[in-house]
């Protein structure tokens, strides 16, 4: 997973050659960044980007360089997500019980919001089909 701090630093120190560009996976700009050093003109810019990186939250960095799925994750660092499916619970009569397919369109948002991991995400769906 990259981290803003790791870019930051790139992008000061080695920025003029585009190092920055090709860690956060922007091959293309990197290669422009590294035809143009001569200029200084991309030096300038990666100390810009340093300050914009530094600045960003961690979930919006995540948004854009980590993928959307871990956009969540900045907001939970330290906290721990229980999750409770499958287990018989006491309703009121009357109550409908909620579907399997319910169930495991729940768990899948919380995957997609990167509140599960992968790992996760197949021991639960395991669990709720084998029931």
């Amino acid at each position: 997973m990259k981290t803003k701090g790791t870019a930051a630093l790139l992008a000061l120190l080695v920025g003029g050659l585009g190092v920055h560009k090709f860690y956060l996976g922007q091959s293309v700009q990197g290669l422009l960044y590294f035809l143009f050093c001569w200029t200084f003109i991309p030096a300038l810019i990666a100390l810009l980007e340093c300050f914009v990186y530094l600045l960003m939250s961690e979930s919006e960095f995540n948004r854009r360089y980590n993928g959307a799925a871990l956009a969540h994750q900045g907001n939970q660092m330290g906290q721990n997500v229980t999750i409770n499916l499958g287990q018989e619970h006491r309703l009121p009569q009357g109550t409908p019980r909620r579907s399997i397919t319910g169930e495991l369109r729940e768990l899948k948002d919380l995957h997609v919001a990167g509140a599960l991991t992968d790992d996760e995400f197949q021991a639960q769906k395991v669990r709720l089909l084998s029931e």
